[in-house]
C-alpha cells in the first residue's frame, strides 16, 4: 500500500512534462541540424513532425497511463502486453540512457553556456550539479514539488520573455539563418532529414514522463490526460518560436556545429552582456529538467527494481515515501555517463535508443480493445500509434545508416541488458528452490 499523503495535481503534472521536454535538446540541436538542413521552411517542418509526434505519442500515453493504474511507466505497460522481458529491458535502458543521459547532457549544456563568462566550467562542476539537485529530491514529495516547480516557473518565464524580445527586436548587424525559397523540397528528401529528425524527437522526449508518476497524481484519469495534451501542446509551441528568433538572429556561420547555438544568437541580438544574462537563465532552466529526469526516472527505476533480484536495493523508500536509493543511482550513472563520451556522441545513442523504445511502447496500445479505452472511444484513435510507428521507422533506419557508430553502442547497452536479464532470473530461480 502506498505511504504517500501528499498528490500531486495536474498542474505539477504538466510541469514536470514541460521540464522534461524543454531543456538540452531546443538549446543545442540546431546548430547539428544546420550541417545539412538551412532552409527554414526544412527546419519548421522537423519541429512540427516532432510536435505532432510527441502528441499522438501523449494521447497514446494517456490512454496506457489510465488503463495500467501506478507508477512504471513503460516498464508496466511492456511486461503487462509482450513479455517481461521487455519490460526489464525498458527499465534497465531507462536507468541507463532513458534518464540518466539526459541528466548529463543537461549538466554538460549548464556547463557549456556557463562558460560564456571566460571561465570553464567542465565536467567537476556538472557533476556537483546532478548531485545537488538529487540531494533536493531526497526530503519529501511536497518539497520536491516546490523545488521543482520553482525551477519549472523559471523555464517558462524565460521562454514567454525570451520568445517576446526576439520576436520584437530587430534582426543584428551579424546577419540571420532565415531562408524560405524552394530548396526545402531537396532537403526533405535527403537522408540528413531523418537523421535531424532524431534530434528533434530527442528534444520532445518527456512529452510521456507524467505517466510515469501516475500513482502519485489525484484523479489520474482526468488529469494525466491533461497534463499530457497542455505541457506537449504548450512545448510545440514554444519550440517554433525558439528556433524562430535563433534563426532570426544569428547567421548559419555562427551556429553550424555548436552547442550554445541560443547563446550565440542572444548575443547578437542583446550585446555581449546581456547575451550572457541569456545563458545564465538557461542554466537555470536546466536545473528543472535535471530535477524532472531525476524524479520520473527514479520512479521508473524503483518500479523496476520491486520485482528484479540484482536491483532489489533501488527499490527502498526513505521514511518521506522518497525512492532515494534510486534517485542518488541515476545520479551516479549521469556522472559516469559525463566521463565517458562526447556531448554529441552520447546525444546520438540516447535518442536512437529512446525512439525505439518509445516505439516499443507505444505499439503496446494496440492491445487495449476498444471497451478497455478510457478516453478516445472511435476507432481513429488508431491513427496516432500508426504515424507515430511509421515515422519512427524512418527516423531509426537513417540514424542507423548514417549514425552507425553511435547506433551500435546503444544497441550494445540493449544487448547488455539481455545478459543481466539471464543472470537475473537465475538468481531468482536460484531464490526459489
Amino acid at each position: 500500500m502506498s505511504t504517500l499523503t501528499h498528490k500531486i495535481g495536474w498542474k505539477t503534472a504538466a510541469a514536470i512534462v514541460v521540464s522534461n521536454m524543454i531543456g538540452t535538446g531546443i538549446f543545442t540541436t540546431l546548430g547539428f541540424q544546420l550541417s545539412d538542413i538551412t532552409n527554414t521552411y526544412s527546419i519548421f517542418l522537423l519541429w512540427i513532425i516532432g510536435g505532432i509526434l510527441a502528441l499522438f505519442g501523449a494521447f497514446c500515453y494517456a490512454e496506457l497511463g489510465s488503463y495500467f493504474k501506478g507508477n512504471g511507466g513503460d516498464y508496466i505497460y511492456l511486461k503487462e502486453t509482450y513479455h517481461p522481458v521487455f519490460g526489464y529491458l525498458v527499465s534497465w535502458i531507462s536507468l541507463i540512457i532513458g534518464f540518466s543521459a539526459p541528466v548529463a547532457l543537461a549538466a554538460l549544456a549548464m556547463s557549456k553556456y556557463l562558460s560564456a563568462f571566460n571561465y570553464t566550467f567542465g565536467n567537476g562542476f556538472a557533476i556537483a550539479v546532478i548531485f545537488l539537485v538529487a540531494a533536493s529530491l531526497s526530503f519529501s514529495l511536497k518539497t520536491s514539488s516546490r523545488f521543482h516547480n520553482f525551477f519549472t516557473f523559471i523555464k517558462i518565464a524565460f521562454i514567454i520573455i525570451l520568445v517576446i524580445l526576439g520576436v520584437m527586436l530587430p534582426g543584428s548587424d551579424a546577419g540571420n539563418s532565415l531562408e524560405f525559397g524552394g530548396s526545402w523540397q531537396g532537403e526533405i528528401m535527403l537522408p540528413a532529414f531523418a537523421t535531424s529528425l532524431v534530434f528533434v524527437t530527442y528534444s520532445y522526449t518527456g512529452w510521456n514522463s507524467a505517466s510515469y508518476v501516475a500513482g502519485e497524481i489525484k484523479e489520474v484519469r482526468k488529469n494525466l490526460p491533461k497534463a499530457l495534451i497542455l505541457g506537449t501542446v504548450f512545448v510545440t509551441v514554444s519550440y517554433l518560436l525558439v528556433n524562430f528568433i535563433m534563426l532570426k538572429h544569428a547567421p548559419v556561420s555562427q551556429m553550424t556545429g555548436k552547442e550554445d547555438v541560443m547563446g550565440e544568437a542572444a548575443r547578437n541580438m542583446l550585446g555581449n552582456s546581456f547575451g550572457k544574462i541569456v545563458n545564465i537563465f538557461i542554466a537555470l532552466q536546466l536545473i528543472a529538467t535535471i530535477s524532472g529526469y531525476l524524479w520520473v526516472g527514479s520512479r521508473l527505476t524503483q518500479a523496476f527494481a520491486k520485482e528484479n533480484h540484482l536491483w532489489k536495493s533501488l527499490a527502498v523508500n526513505n521514511k518521506k515515501g522518497i525512492p532515494l536509493r534510486a534517485i542518488f543511482a541515476h545520479a551516479v550513472i549521469a556522472s559516469v555517463i559525463i566521463l565517458s563520451g562526447s556531448f554529441k556522441e552520447i546525444f546520438v545513442y540516447t535518442a536512437f535508443i529512446l525512439q525505439l523504445f518509445a516505439s516499443l511502447s507505444i505499439s503496446t496500445v494496440f492491445f487495449l480493445k476498444k471497451d478497455q479505452r478510457k478516453i478516445f472511444k472511435s476507432n481513429i484513435f488508431y491513427i496516432f500509434p500508426t504515424v507515430f510507428l511509421l515515422f519512427s521507422l524512418y527516423i531509426l533506419y537513417f540514424t542507423l545508416i548514417n549514425n552507425p557508430k553511435e547506433s551500435i553502442i546503444g544497441l550494445g547497452i540493449v544487448a547488455f541488458g539481455l545478459i543481466l536479464y539471464g543472470i537475473d532470473r537465475k538468481f531468482f530461480k536460484s531464490d526459489q528452490q
